[in-house]
């Protein structure tokens, strides 16, 4: 944050303080500031949206802070894309994965959710409020979750590691999600000062890419990092003696190896307010659909670097604390 941010985020805070003396300590939850650079933080609850569960950590990470109460997670939309075709074989690996957790005594986590959601097609008028819908299980999800627990001062988190087809959906449904909603996605990449909602996961489906970066909030993670380093080699046998650290050992060996594999990302910065260690605004370019240009009064944030070291200590530490495996941490 800028040295502009910094102090205008204290002068906000020194108002809200004499406000909050005035009403005798009270606060209208409404002016609640966020915990950290970001829209949302761990008081927000959580969707999270993937394909394929075998090639990264996203919903390990957060069963783990489920477990250990630091994040709310109401849901778990579960589809497809090029690479992971069989919604049956993706929505089955997640429920093994679900019950490994379940097995070990870890809960506050719901099972997943199949979602036929193909790519959104772009109307030949070119206006997003024409596209026709999917009307999907995922989207309808999205939207009660929205309706029942996003607020003001805590808008739902929507964490995508995949395709942003269910929330576009979810969105032409339904356009006042946009009121009681943010979106984390691991998505794209950065490009200098601008960003470019590319690969991984922007192509996937480029129209709906295009309506959440214009009607949603939208936060862009791109602090890619080495994901195997999370669980190496050397600490397999540190992980718990339980049917979840099982799980874990028998899947690492099918993590993807690429940096921006991580989608776990997503997760992290919607729950951990100190996992963004930068963050920039940015807007759509007007004449590129996959550009984001920098703009420091733009509607998009954009997170380029993020702490994966805290983080890892963090999963280490949740791994290794017998509380973790407790249905009453």
């Amino acid at each position: 944050m800028s040295g502009r941010g910094v102090a205008c985020r204290a002068v906000l805070l020194l108002l809200l303080s004499a406000v909050t003396s005035a009403c005798g300590g009270e606060l209208d939850a409404g002016f609640d500031l966020p915990h950290g650079l970001l829209p949302v933080d761990e008081r927000s609850p959580l969707v999270l949206v993937n394909d394929g569960a075998m090639v990264n950590w996203q919903v390990e990470y957060a069963v783990l802070l489920a477990a250990t109460r630091r994040a709310e997670v109401v849901g778990l939309v579960v589809n497809v894309n090029a690479e992971y075709p069989s919604l049956e074989t993706n929505v089955g690996n997640f429920r093994q994965l679900v019950g490994a957790a379940r097995e070990s005594g870890m809960s506050f986590f719901p099972d997943p959710t199949a979602s036929i959601a193909p790519a959104l097609s772009r109307p030949r008028s070119g206006r997003i409020e024409d596209t026709v819908p999917n009307r999907s299980e995922g989207a309808r999800l999205i939207l009660r979750a929205a309706s029942e627990r996003g607020t003001r001062a805590h808008p739902l988190s929507i964490a995508t590691g995949g395709a942003l087809t269910d929330v576009a959906d979810a969105y032409l449904m339904d356009p006042t999600l946009a009121e009681r909603s943010v979106v984390v996605a691991s998505l794209g990449q950065s490009e200098g000062a601008d960003a470019r909602t590319i690969e991984p996961n922007g192509t996937r489906d480029p129209w709906a890419t295009f309506i959440v970066t214009r009607r949603l909030r939208y936060v862009q993670v791109n602090g890619y990092y080495d994901q195997r380093l999370d669980l190496p080699e050397s600490r397999v046998d540190q992980l718990p003696d339980n049917a979840f650290g099982r799980w874990m050992a028998q899947k690492r060996p099918s993590l993807l190896e690429v940096v921006i594999a991580c989608d776990q990302l997503s997760v992290l910065a919607a729950a951990r307010p100190w996992f963004a260690t930068s963050v920039a605004k940015l807007r759509p370019d007007e004449a590129e659909d996959t550009l984001l240009v920098a703009d420091a009064e733009g509607p998009i944030w954009h997170v380029p670097t993020c702490d994966t070291d805290a983080s890892r200590d963090e999963l280490w530490t949740m791994l290794t604390d017998p509380r973790t495996f407790s249905a009453t941490p």
